[in-house]
């Protein structure tokens, strides 16, 4: 689902109905309502992302499937930063939380735009152990020789691509 402002038609805070304005230097979704003051500002949410290495199974490659997803597609391991959590701190959480793996290692891979979700990619590579044990938000996740691991040209995919091309071959 794309996140889109700019088809916005009511204030969400106190549905007047909005209007357009140059704001920031952006077309912007503003409320007309006197005293309100919403403006649509469509800034990016950021999502920690782990491309993770199973150290105790050969280095393979933990992808994993969001139980909302459709058979066959696998991504990252992926999730919210919450206020005040540091970024790497956030992922290794999350790694723990969705596939009860324990982060050993965390190194930044980069970030990336993913503008059809609004969101702002932090992700890294985080090498774990421990026995997989998945929380209710993954269906299954699948161990990928590295040699195997293929990047796509879609959201987290970009990081992965990066990774491939710039890792040490073991």
């Amino acid at each position: 689902m794309r996140f889109e402002p700019e088809r916005w038609r009511f204030c969400p805070q106190c549905g007047a109905a909005l209007a357009d304005a140059h704001i920031g230097g952006l077309p912007r979704r503003v409320c007309s309502e006197d005293g309100c003051g919403f403006i649509a500002w469509g800034n990016p949410v950021p999502v920690v992302c782990a491309l993770i290495e199973c150290l105790d199974r050969d280095g393979h490659m933990l992808l994993a499937r969001n139980a909302a997803w459709p058979e066959g597609k696998f991504a990252l391991v992926t999730g919210f930063l919450e206020r005040d959590e540091a970024p790497a701190e956030a992922i290794a959480r999350e790694v723990k939380e969705e596939t009860g793996l324990d982060a050993r290692a965390v190194h930044w891979i980069g970030n990336y735009a993913f503008a059809e979700a609004n969101q702002v990619l932090l992700v890294y590579h985080v090498q774990a152990t421990g026995q997989i044990m998945l929380n209710e938000e993954l269906a299954e996740v699948k161990l990928i020789p590295k040699d195997r691991l293929k990047g796509w040209e879609r959201g987290t995919g970009f990081a992965v691509l990066d990774w491939l091309a710039h890792r040490q071959v073991d």
